[in-house]
């Protein structure tokens, strides 16, 4: 049961020595009772003490890892149900789902185009999670070679023990696939299976009762490490039994369901309502993503969206402020600025690449922020893109000096002439998409 804050303030060395960062011992462990601090920031607690703690600072979903070759999809370690109220710290994986009545080659075929999908988004490179194996009456161990023969991405493996056995014989072993899944009916096996190969294994359940009494029992045969699949697949039982076990393992600290969740919109057979369900999954709570199906649009979608949820809310995406050469620009071609913003960044950046117009591009340092966003709290004024063109050295990069504004901030061009008065300051448009007809009229 987890400790409340007094209570482990009463286990705490209570010297008030403020390395944790907190004030005093009783702050710290304030924030310990709510997930918001990890134990080993007190340099003092002792070996007893941490004994005791450990159930208040484990986090109430158990990390599990997925990983094979270098790659790994992690869930779990979440401690809160909104995102506004602190960051989610593990993004879900996509999973794309082969069968071992498949043969080899168009086995090879479905995986080839998943392990090769990588995708720039505001410069973070975007790809699936790994690809599921699923037993249906074929050669399991002959489709878990074909898969490993064509990528190196992490494994789901679905089937009975003896299959999944043959499945695991195929892999090295320092790889951690995800076993799927101990029922009422083989939990037994499943269990010894994944003691043996020291692996997570995934639990399905019709009810939170049934999964809970599940869990229970592969803890009491000393398993720790579990995925819960519930089996509903409409849109509202998927919603509601995600919700339920993830509101309980928060809010009531109910160790059974603390696991991350696993969702198979692939069960679905359609490639429409699929991708619907797989974006309410990564939406509630889902942490392995299950599809039949692979398409370079909707992965886009879904790894954007994955992107979105899982960026902290507090801090900006931002990119690195300096000077930008887009399409090798020369001594004569024009200065653009913009915010540090990451989308504000490639929103500029791939509009004026995509035409092949050379052009310089000034990133202002604006603490992440959107233009109209930094102009409004002070950090994109005359004086700050004055003193980064010139810390950057601009000076040093063009023999024309011209300087474009962003079209919303055009107020700022009587200042910005005063800041740098060898520079022509121009006033671009308001969108990034009309930069290139701007660039080819006016500059």
């Amino acid at each position: 049961m987890a400790l409340s804050g007094i209570e482990i303030y009463q286990l705490l060395p209570k010297t008030n020595c403020k390395e944790c960062g907190f004030p005093t011992c009783l702050a710290f462990a304030m924030k310990l009772a709510a997930k918001q601090v990890e134990l080993d920031k007190c340099p003092d607690v002792s070996e007893e003490s941490r004994a005791k703690l450990a159930e208040a600072s484990a986090p109430p979903v158990r990390p599990i890892l997925v990983k094979s070759n270098g790659h790994e999809v992690k869930g779990g370690n979440e401690v809160v149900m909104f995102r506004h109220k602190k960051k989610f710290f593990s993004p879900p994986g996509l999973f794309i789902r082969v069968y071992d009545d498949q043969s080899v080659d168009a086995i090879k075929a479905k995986v080839q185009p998943v392990d090769e999908y990588v995708v720039d988004y505001v410069g973070m490179d975007l790809s699936m999670g790994g690809i599921a194996v699923q037993a249906q009456g074929g050669d399991f161990g002959a489709a878990v070679e074909a898969v490993r023969s064509a990528t190196t991405l992490p494994l789901i493996l679905i089937g009975d023990a003896g299959e999944l056995k043959e499945g695991l014989e195929k892999l090295d072993a320092d790889e951690t696939p995800l076993l799927c899944h101990a029922t009422n009916e083989n939990w037994e096996a499943m269990a010894d299976l994944a003691k043996e190969y020291e692996v997570p294994l995934s639990v399905a359940a019709d009810n939170v009762d049934e999964m809970v009494a599940l869990v229970e029992k592969l803890g009491d045969a000393e398993l720790e490490d579990f995925v819960l699949s519930p089996t509903q697949r409409t849109m509202l039982g998927t919603l509601t039994a995600n919700t339920t076990i993830r509101r309980t393992a928060l809010q009531e600290t109910f160790r059974p369901l603390g696991f991350p969740i696993l969702n198979f919109p692939g069960d679905v057979g359609d490639p429409i309502r699929e991708v619907s369900l797989a974006m309410q999954a990564i939406g509630k709570y889902g942490s392995y993503i299950v599809l039949d199906n692979f398409d370079k649009a909707t992965a886009y979608s879904m790894l954007v969206l994955i992107a979105n949820i899982y960026t902290d809310p507090q801090e900006p995406i931002q990119v690195t402020p300096g000077i930008y050469e887009l399409n090798e620009p020369g001594p004569e071609d024009p200065f653009l600025v913009t915010t540090n913003f990451s989308i504000t960044y490639f929103s500029v950046a791939n509009e004026v690449e995509s035409v092949g117009i050379p052009a310089w591009l000034l990133v202002t340092d604006s603490e992440g922020m959107s233009v109209l966003t930094a102009w409004a709290a002070g950090k994109f004024d005359a004086e700050i893109i004055a003193k980064d063109a010139k810390r950057f050295g601009a000076d040093d990069k063009v023999t024309k000096k011209r300087i474009v504004l962003p079209g919303h901030t055009a107020v700022l061009s009587g200042e910005l002439e005063e800041e740098l008065p060898d520079w022509a300051v121009k006033v671009g448009p308001k969108e990034a998409v009309d930069l290139p007809s701007y660039l080819k009229e006016v500059i």
